[in-house]
């Protein structure tokens, strides 16, 4: 696969702004590993290898276990996520996927259970923002980092 364009060169203002919203909202108070495994589950979903490298490694640096990462794509089977994460996770799938889901009352009320009216427009805010971003990386196909592979012994 090759890059279509690098669209930060390309359009630096509006990175710049979409950046400000993300800015935004890591000052917000939600908690910096929820924003890892929200941006981490929606670019799951949407298939941004680009955005899963970066936002898994981002919440590594966090101190993010691998377990959960690894266990993230069936947060629903898994007994590693707090309620808090889990209605934050179930609305970062309801609103990825709105054309399908429509947001549903019962994700909604879930979601509103553990988060304040603030932090249930943080949330929402930082799902449509990580889905821009998705969205972008995949259209231009933004290519992830690669290491190169250890030679063999």
């Amino acid at each position: 696969m090759k890059p279509r364009m690098n669209f930060y060169q390309a359009a630096p203002e509006t990175i710049k702004a979409l950046s400000a919203v993300e800015t935004q909202i890591v000052a917000s108070g939600l908690e910096k590993s929820l924003i890892e495994l929200v941006k981490t589950r929606a670019s799951q979903i949407n298939g941004c290898a680009f955005c899963i490298n970066m936002h898994t490694q981002d919440a590594r640096k966090l101190g993010e276990t691998e377990q959960r990462l690894y266990l993230l794509s069936a947060w629903r089977e898994s007994p590693l996520y707090t309620d808090r994460e889990r209605a934050a996770l179930a609305w970062t799938d309801a609103v990825t996927l709105i054309a399908d889901t429509h947001a549903p009352d019962d994700v909604y009320e879930e979601m509103r259970a553990h988060f304040s009216e603030a932090e249930a427009v943080n949330l929402t805010m930082l799902i449509g923002a990580i889905n821009a971003w998705n969205r972008i990386a995949i259209s231009f196909r933004a290519i992830h980092p690669v290491k190169a592979k250890a030679a063999a012994a």
